[in-house]
């Protein structure tokens, strides 16, 4: 990390527009001799090198635009300038080339878009009358296409809006019409779905919502859509900061993680719509709390250029369409420095959290939000979203649990539980080789305060989950009914593996439990039946978001053909407090047999068609053996 990360205090408006110029600073050695692209690595992503370049050109124009439009110093426009003439000229060798159907090149023009929307006498007043042209018309590529169907649409809107604030061809229609498409994905309560699909992710906030707060803010002659768009996200903000930890960690969840502080951004563009649904000092604590958090973890090389990773530099937990240069998305966090120092959201002092309900349900999302008292550990269960065909789409999307602290892990291969690490999973073998999970469930419901679902990872075993909060516990039940021996693994929360510690005297495991008390944090498992042998698992480095070095307390067991109930009791909590006394109060033992047959009327949140489910196939040799005896 640069100094200049780990020393700013990140309190105020200067130190935030420092930050943005600290984030850049390491970039300019990188920018190509026309200047308009900026190559950051050699990893590939799905799209093709030119485009990768691209987005390390545009991406980080989400700090400055807001920087320059509040008057921040910045001295490098002439960069941005000559490298928006030379990449939109079709005769210039770093043309950023002619663009087909869900090309990766309109998300980066969505920064352009914005800039020219913001800061025109900064990127378009100074070009050249040809530049000017050759610009729009590249843009304008946007509007001949198809785009993805999905947040994508808001590009469309961002470019428009950029092209008509500096009297460029624009195309009205094809804004309205994005408009309207982007109004059938909103849910209600606040809620957008990112295209049809059940994905209800960060993509909410730091997407549908974000952009249309741009929007709301930027697009005056359209009062009516820009109060419905303000009123939505007032809807949301409330649910939104349940995903919040006291300390500014934010519950690490689904796809593009990468992006880090831009899971807080939906909170400055709520200050840049003028948007006060909660008081404006919650709004800065939640959102400059969330920069803090960030900027104390490892997340650049060592030149100070942003890293693919989560909490640590990463390539296992990336996505296909992250680039060398996607980070930079996070800069989206830095709206609010477009507003004046005179705007309440910086005149307001820092505030807390209000107190907030240690449980809370989330329909739309499909979980059950779950706080300690002093908001020190998040943590959600959750049971009905999925997205089997993205890479790592299982341990983002269907895991049983999700915490702040603890985070949760990435299969880093097919050979054995270290590699397959099953954090809050629940995997299954018929041959003591291949394992399956969760992926997707076939019908989820919320059952009183149980969250329930239904998953068939073979056609001839079914798994009835319930999940249930009992804080700072939560207990899982499943009901396996299967035609087919099997092995089983489930496991707790992953917990932090420090170096230099007693090994022996920080794990316990037994007929029945497992418990790691590692000082970052203790995490432990109980079966509340008794019948599963506990063991600590040392999981491959950096299958984890937050830690290099963990282990998995998990639960093993051996079913026959017919009908099993497992009850699981799952403990997790940070730091070294005395803990002991709760690991020795576990909750009860639900009654399986009645309690959950006889449970008020289910609302079912998600049922598709039956088919046949793509098989997640994955090696898991070495625990096998070892548990077949027992």
């Amino acid at each position: 990390m640069q100094a200049g990360m780990i020393d700013n205090p990140l309190r105020s408006r200067t130190d935030l527009q420092q930050a943005v110029r600290t984030l850049f600073s390491p970039l300019k050695a990188h920018f190509s001799p026309g200047r308009a692209r900026v190559k950051l690595g050699h990893t590939a992503a799905v799209y093709p090198a030119r485009t990768a370049e691209l987005e390390g050109f545009a991406r980080p124009l989400w700090g400055l635009v807001p920087l320059a439009a509040g008057g921040g110093e910045f001295d490098d426009w002439e960069l941005y300038r000559t490298g928006l003439t030379h990449g939109s000229d079709p005769q210039h060798p770093e043309y950023w080339g002619p663009t087909g159907n869900r090309d990766q090149a309109y998300v980066e023009m969505a920064a352009l878009g914005f800039a020219l929307a913001l800061i025109p006498e900064r990127v378009w007043e100074p070009l050249k009358p040809h530049a000017r042209a050759n610009l729009a018309a590249w843009l304008g590529q946007i509007n001949r296409a198809k785009l993805v169907d999905n947040n994508w649409q808001f590009f469309r809107v961002l470019v428009n809006l950029g092209l008509a604030r500096v009297g460029a061809e624009s195309d009205a229609a094809s804004l309205s019409a994005a408009l309207a498409q982007i109004d059938a994905f909103y849910l209600g309560d606040g809620w957008y779905s990112d295209g049809p699909t059940m994905r209800r992710d960060y993509y909410v906030p730091f997407a549908m919502h974000y952009y249309g707060l741009l929007y709301a803010g930027l697009a005056g002659g359209d009062p009516q859509r820009a109060d419905r768009l303000r009123e939505r996200a007032a809807a949301f903000a409330p649910q939104f900061a349940h995903w919040f930890a006291a300390d500014g960690a934010a519950l690490p969840f689904g796809r593009s993680l990468t992006y880090r502080f831009a899971q807080g951004a939906f909170w400055g563009a709520l200050a840049f719509a003028n948007v006060e649904v909660l008081p404006w000092g919650v709004i800065k604590g939640l959102a400059l709390r969330h920069l803090r958090w960030w900027f104390r973890r490892p997340i650049a090389h060592n030149d100070g250029c942003l890293a693919i990773g989560y909490a640590y530099p990463n390539l296992n937990l990336a996505e296909g369409y992250n680039g060398p240069a996607s980070p930079y998305w996070a800069l989206k966090f830095f709206l609010p420095l477009a507003l004046s120092d005179e705007h309440p959201f910086w005149l307001a002092e820092e505030a807390p959290l209000p107190e907030l309900p240690s449980v809370h349900h989330q329909p739309h999302a499909g979980m059950i939000l779950c706080r300690d008292r002093a908001g020190a550990h998040v943590f959600a269960l959750s049971g009905t979203q999925h997205m089997p065909k993205l890479r790592h789409g299982a341990e983002k999307y269907a895991k049983f649990a999700y915490s702040t602290a603890f985070g949760f892990c990435v299969s880093s291969g097919a050979n054995g539980l270290s590699q397959t690490a099953c954090d809050s999973m629940l995997a299954l073998t018929d041959d003591g080789d291949h394992y399956r999970l969760r992926e997707e469930p076939l019908e989820t419901t919320f059952e009183g305060d149980m969250l329930r679902s239904l998953w068939k990872p073979w056609p001839e075993v079914e798994i009835e989950t319930w999940l249930l909060p009992c804080l700072p516990w939560h207990v899982r039940v499943h009901r396996l009914r299967t035609k087919k021996s099997l092995l089983s693994s489930e496991g707790g929360f992953a917990a932090a593996r420090p170096e230099g510690v007693d090994e022996g005297a920080l794990r316990h495991q037994g007929e029945g439990f497992a418990l790691a008390s590692y000082p970052i944090g203790w995490s432990g498992i109980r079966d509340l039946r008794a019948k599963r042998k506990g063991e600590i698992i040392n999981i491959a480095p950096n299958t984890n978001l937050l830690y290099p070095r963990t282990v998995i307390p998990a639960l093993l067991g051996w079913h026959l053909p017919g009908e099993h109930w497992l009850a699981t009791a799952v403990l997790a909590l940070p730091g070294e407090g005395a803990w002991l006394e709760v690991w020795n109060d576990p909750p009860s033992l639900p009654d399986l047999g009645r309690g959950l047959r006889h449970h008020p009327p289910r609302t079912v949140l998600y049922r598709p068609l039956l088919k046949k489910l793509p098989s997640y196939v994955q090696k898991f040799v070495s625990v096998a053996n070892r548990v077949l005896k027992h």
